[in-house]
């Protein structure tokens, strides 16, 4: 999986895309048609189909991470959210600090350390704007290398573990993936596809909006990822998915319901063709479908997810054979989806 190492890798955090973007636009120029970008950043890549009618696929390449907010006297570096994260899970870690050159530093709160934190100092919970970065610079070098607004990546390697990947923003590079790695596979298409990989989901969805209005298409799929929470700590029901199980055909989150004629059809195609899946309904979250939802007059729609779990963390976790499963289900729907029937509403 090298490709997906590198889509991981690369750093991308909403607002800035800019690396991700070209990593992306190279693997979309061997496959497509045309490629371009938008105004808001989003890349979009244009499959010709044999007949009528317009599919798009969404998948957001940006992640979360921070921006610079202010640099103190000593050089250390406070941050602005991009995206949504706990803060328990940013104990300990390192970023990148993408300035005129790339810094790496240590993510910390601004505490004490336990050896001489109080009983009631231990109780504190800790918030997003507590943490700082030391980049191990005097603040004449910070100040030099690094403005307000300049992008702060998390930093952690792609790793292989049994027979999963994880990594820092899987969330959603994974997605991307399957989106590059599907177009491979089909054989014939009647619909001219757009993939578009969209820009600024992780604030607003954003990227989907622009791309849809410009695109109209007849239907969206996106791809992205979801919870899977089957691991100590919750209970089987609020899992929502389970690791090695398939792709999940997603039928509800917070942001869409999906068509639900497009859930029998890519319900359909799993059972028929014996693609291993599960059926999501998430209770908090969405994707861009929720954005292709709603543009224009209204856009039929449905996701395609990858289960993962840990997911907003730099240890992010996929499972390969449910990859596999999302590239085959998203491959074999785009083979066998005729642009006649969605405009007469058959699906």
């Amino acid at each position: 999986m090298k490709l997906l190492e590198l889509l991981t890798q690369t750093p991308g955090v909403a607002g800035r895309e800019e690396r991700i973007r070209e990593v992306i636009r190279k693997e979309m120029e061997a496959s497509c048609d045309e490629v371009r970008s938008d105004a808001l950043g989003n890349l979009i890549g244009l499959k010709k189909g044999s007949g009528q009618g317009k599919i798009m696929l969404a998948a957001h390449m940006d992640e979360i991470g921070f921006l610079v907010k202010y640099i103190d006297d000593k050089g250390f570096v406070r941050l602005q959210p991009v995206g949504g994260f706990d803060p328990r899970m940013l104990m300990g870690r390192r970023v990148i600090v993408h300035g005129k050159v790339d810094l790496i530093g240590n993510l910390s709160p601004s505490t004490k350390p336990v050896h001489i934190l109080t009983e009631e100092e231990k109780k504190k919970q800790l918030q997003i704007k507590d943490f700082f970065v030391d980049l191990g610079l005097p603040h004449e070098q910070v100040k030099e290398k690094v403005e307000i607004g300049d992008p702060v990546s998390l930093r952690q390697e792609f790793a292989r573990i049994g027979n999963n990947y994880s990594s820092k923003a899987m969330d959603d590079r994974a997605g991307v993936l399957v989106m590059l790695e599907a177009i491979k596979k089909i054989q014939q298409h009647r619909a001219d596809i757009y993939m578009v990989a969209t820009v600024q989901e992780e604030v607003g969805l954003r990227g989907a909006l622009t791309s849809s209005f410009g695109i109209v298409p007849d239907l969206g799929i996106a791809l992205d990822v979801t919870l899977a929470a089957d691991y100590p700590g919750g209970e089987e029901p609020e899992y929502v998915t389970r690791l090695g199980e398939g792709v999940a055909i997603k039928i509800m989150d917070s942001a869409s319901i999906s068509d639900h004629n497009l859930v029998k059809r890519l319900r359909e195609i799993a059972r028929s063709e014996n693609i291993k899946h599960q059926m999501e309904i998430l209770p908090r979250g969405g994707t861009d479908a929720g954005s292709i939802q709603l543009s224009r007059t209204g856009i039929p729609v449905a996701t395609l997810s990858v289960p993962c779990r840990y997911i907003h963390t730099v240890n992010e976790m996929v499972n390969r054979n449910d990859l596999e499963a999302a590239i085959d289900l998203l491959a074999s729907f785009l083979n066998k989806t005729d642009p006649l029937d969605l405009n007469t509403g058959s699906i």
